[in-house]
């Protein structure tokens, strides 16, 4: 018979293997696996005063590819291309902050190197983007003209009818809330009251300087926290409204906000139970 001593540390030593294999298992998903995924994320929104005759509208939402980061190479923009192609949206919106500031498991990679992969992004009712603030601090008007250049229109800053098939429906750009002077007022200013509209930004803590009227934002810039932890949350959102606005959909008053997680990592290259998403919105009248 042996001892209980021998017993209890062979027990010991089990458990205590056990739980490194977990943290290791954990640390390969949230350091290796999670951010190298690609998700096609879908899901519909209904939204008030939006016009029967445009219903089923799919839009593509791309947002904080951050090419150079860890994971985020050409390989990766291709395959970012090639999978929203297949989903064949109507419209194709890219949310900012396509660039990174060299550093730890970041390269910077140049606007036009980047806009030349996303210009084979294709819908029938066009790619349109707006910049965020990564962008800004690398070189906002040359990270601009590049996606100009490439036939990807930016429009912070600028309204825009979009017709399709015979129906019409507004698509609004504003610039960054950190960095891009957003002018919202004098924006929205150009769209007719009553019209259905779309717009969009970086930062989705504008969306509380909407104005009152019925419309939908999409935004990124939060990456979801890239760390979701069960019963805990989002630990780190880059939002001055906490967990608020971190995610998904939310309604207000008679606005709704979409927030997609985004592609790339800032600051840390991990992701836990915050996947790598490319979102396909149908809209749909309330």
């Amino acid at each position: 018979m042996g001892k209980p001593g021998r017993s209890h540390s062979r027990v010991g030593r089990a458990v205590t293997l056990g739980v490194n294999l977990i943290l290791l298992a954990l640390g390969l998903w949230a350091f290796v696996i999670e951010p190298n995924r690609l998700i096609i994320h879908s899901e519909t929104v209904n939204i008030k005063g939006w016009a029967n005759q445009l219903s089923g509208l799919r839009i593509a939402v791309i947002g904080d590819i951050h090419a150079g980061s860890l994971f985020i190479n050409d390989s990766k923009l291709k395959q970012i291309v090639t999978l929203t192609n297949s989903q064949h949206p109507d419209l194709i919106v890219l949310l900012g902050d396509f660039m990174v500031q060299p550093g730890f498991l970041k390269t910077e990679v140049a606007p036009e190197k980047i806009a030349a992969s996303l210009k084979a992004l294709h819908a029938e009712l066009g790619v349109y983007a707006v910049l965020g603030n990564h962008d800004w601090w690398f070189d906002g008007e040359r990270v601009r003209k590049a996606f100009d250049d490439a036939g990807i229109r930016v429009i912070d800053n600028h309204a825009l009818p979009i017709e399709q098939k015979g129906n019409q429906f507004w698509l609004v750009g504003l610039g960054d809330a950190w960095t891009g002077g957003p002018a919202v007022k004098e924006t929205f200013a150009s769209v007719p009251a009553g019209e259905p509209t779309i717009a969009l930004t970086h930062n989705p803590d504008l969306f509380l300087q909407l104005p009152d009227r019925d419309l939908l934002l999409l935004a990124a810039h939060t990456h979801g926290g890239q760390v979701n932890l069960p019963f805990v949350g989002r630990l780190i959102v880059p939002s001055n409204y906490g967990q608020r606005f971190a995610a998904g959909l939310v309604r207000e008053d008679d606005k709704t906000l979409f927030v997609t997680t985004g592609i790339g990592t800032s600051i840390f290259p991990v992701r836990f139970r915050v996947p790598p998403e490319i979102v396909i919105l149908t809209i749909l009248p309330e």
